[in-house]
């Protein structure tokens, strides 16, 4: 596990009052946890309002609507040292709620959010059933690795 270097920025757009909005500190240890190169990485994270996030899943997938989560990759040149893997985009008002009607801690959602993006970041996807299992297995396996459920147990965080 190599660092990455996590640029976060909070998108003024958002309510003010917005709870539950993890530091920094936070999101580099769950991007470093999810980061599977050698190389070093920087990413840049940015949380959202809902309007915000429904432009974007709007603008990049043709879905008007918010969406928790939106990987943007970029390709670095092979040469240089410090690899720039791309953007997260995090809504925070539809992960907090999605938390609440999931029964999960906020947290613990966030964190899935974070490992789920920074894997779309690295290539990996799920958009058939192999590569579906494939990244939901690492997804487990990195969120245990940071104290965290199986985000995919229904039961994983009640009674």
């Amino acid at each position: 596990m190599m660092p990455v270097d996590v640029e976060m920025s909070i998108s003024e757009s958002l309510e003010s009052g917005e709870e539950d909005i993890p530091d920094e500190a936070q999101l580099q240890q769950w991007a470093e946890r999810a980061c599977l190169s050698d190389d070093q990485l920087v990413t840049s994270v940015r949380i959202v309002s809902s309007d915000e996030m429904r432009e974007l899943n709007n603008t990049w997938r043709g879905r008007n609507k918010p969406t928790n989560v939106l990987s943007f990759p970029m390709q670095s040149p092979d040469d240089v040292d410090l690899k720039i893997l791309g953007d997260l985009v995090l809504c925070a008002p539809v992960i907090n709620v999605e938390a609440r009607q999931q029964d999960k801690p906020v947290h613990a959602h966030w964190a899935h959010m974070v490992v789920h993006g920074m894997l779309h970041l690295q290539g990996y996807d799920h958009v058939d059933d192999q590569q579906a299992e494939e990244m939901e297995a690492l997804e487990i396996r990195i969120l245990e690795q940071l104290g965290f459920d199986n985000p995919y147990l229904e039961s994983a965080y009640q009674g």
